[in-house]
C-alpha cells in the first residue's frame, strides 16, 4: 500500500509535466534510485547486457500483440538496446 501511495504522489507531482513512460516511468523509481541502475549494479556488465537483450526481445515480441500502444513497445526495446550501447 505504501508503494502505491508513493507512486500516486509522484504521478500527481508530475501531472504538470508530461510523463515519459519509455525513458523514465515514475513507477521504476524508489527514492533516488532507479530500478535499472540497481539491476545493472547487481548483475555486472555481462549480466546487465544479457538482461537488456532479454528485455528488448520481450518488448519486440509483444509489440505486435499490443495494437494500442505498440509504438511504446518498439521505443522501449530501442531504449534497452541503446542502454547496452551507451554503457
Amino acid at each position: 500500500m505504501k508503494r502505491h501511495e508513493e507512486y500516486m504522489r509522484q504521478a500527481q507531482m508530475q501531472s504538470d509535466h508530461e510523463v515519459d513512460m519509455v525513458n523514465s516511468p515514475p513507477h521504476y523509481n524508489q527514492g533516488s534510485i532507479e530500478c535499472i541502475d540497481a539491476i545493472e549494479s547487481a548483475l555486472g556488465p555481462e549480466g546487465f547486457a544479457a538482461y537488456c537483450r532479454g528485455s528488448a526481445i520481450k518488448y519486440l515480441w509483444r509489440a505486435e500483440l499490443k495494437h494500442s500502444d505498440s509504438k511504446d513497445c518498439w521505443a522501449k526495446a530501442n531504449w534497452f538496446i541503446n542502454r547496452v550501447i551507451r554503457d
